[in-house]
């Protein structure tokens, strides 16, 4: 089985909870904790990296992600170490080699931050993120992240439903899609000022409204039970995680519900590559490469961990019903 609830999970394959606080405990001055080996499956081992330590973020969001609700989904695939997770990273307001943005947000402040709730919707305005989050029991997710350059990983996030933000706005009759906007501030973000950039920023993303409202569809604030690091999207992303990884839009600052579909950066940049669904499909090949597999991370020239790719990122039991009837080949 590759999706679980909490209460089907094995006990064989859950970290025990005095291990799993303790390790909270020991990143914020320890080196890592050794990975728990479980059943044969590793499936809580942060990577030995000193910046996982650090405490992020301000202590309102470090308490609610610190009581989030553990594993409410997980699978028995072993978990990216962080500094993979962390420091091989596609957010190119930071810069287009992976490990830039790891190297060039240090600066990025992130808090406080405002989100605006916008189109059709009853209550639009701007909010503070920690408003946002009020009332809200965050859970940990464990999925996989699939990149369209076929390569992959297996993430513990923290985070909400994004159905659960939506509801709370009243969306209108008129509400068919959801549109996200990325914050644009050039002196916090190197890349958007520099004048061979290729992308029209602000960074722009978008679902249909069924997908925005499905159960897996994740709003995140954190991952391997702190507060996002800055290369990962931090204060605030998408993570959607069917599609591939460029739909996971980082640094939200605005939450758009439209009657008609939104643009989407890569879409627009080249609309024969990346199409509006981006849904992971091995059998729709990229112009360029083929997807039917993916490097899963980490890897190296001589152990490349190479693995088959999955319909719909290995999620199509959950959302393959979205797409019924359609041709995604034509819809990819």
């Amino acid at each position: 089985m590759l999706i679980k609830k909490a209460s089907d999970i094995p006990a064989s394959e859950i970290t025990p909870e005095s291990i799993y606080r303790a390790r909270r405990d020991f990143m914020r001055g320890a080196v890592a904790l050794g990975a728990s080996v479980m059943a044969g499956n590793v499936l809580a081992a942060p990577s030995q990296v000193s910046d996982q330590a650090k405490d992020r973020g301000p202590d309102w969001l470090r308490q609610q992600i610190a009581g989030a609700s553990p594993r409410v989904i997980t699978t028995d695939e072993k978990l990216t170490p962080y500094d993979n997770v962390t420091h091989y990273n596609n957010f190119y307001e930071f810069g287009y080699r992976k490990e830039e943005p790891a190297e060039r947000s240090g600066d990025f402040n992130p808090y406080p931050w405002k989100v605006e709730i916008a189109g059709e919707v009853d209550k639009p305005g701007m909010y503070d993120l920690e408003d946002l989050l009020k009332g809200i029991t965050l859970e940990e997710r464990i999925y996989r992240l699939r990149c369209v350059e076929a390569w992959s990983m297996v993430i513990p996030w923290v985070g909400f439903q994004l159905a659960t933000l939506l509801k709370r706005f009243n969306p209108t009759s008129r509400a068919k899609y959801v549109a996200f906007t990325t914050l644009e501030d050039p002196k916090q973000m190197p890349e958007q000022s520099s004048y061979f950039s290729s992308i029209d920023w602000p960074y722009v993303e978008g679902l249909r409204m069924d997908e925005a409202m499905h159960p897996l569809t994740l709003l995140a604030v954190g991952l391997y039970g702190k507060a996002l690091p800055n290369q990962s999207g931090a204060p605030f992303r998408l993570v959607v995680p069917w599609k591939y990884g460029f739909k996971s839009i980082k640094s939200i600052v605005k939450i758009e519900l439209t009657e008609k579909e939104p643009p989407t950066t890569w879409s627009q940049i080249a609309p024969q590559e990346y199409g509006f669904y981006a849904n992971v499909n091995p059998k729709v090949d990229h112009p360029r490469w083929s997807q039917a597999s993916e490097r899963r991370l980490p890897s190296s020239l001589f152990s490349p961990n190479i693995i088959p790719t999955q319909m719909f990122n290995g999620y199509a039991d959950q959302v393959a019903s979205l797409y019924s009837g359609m041709d995604l080949r034509t819809y990819f």
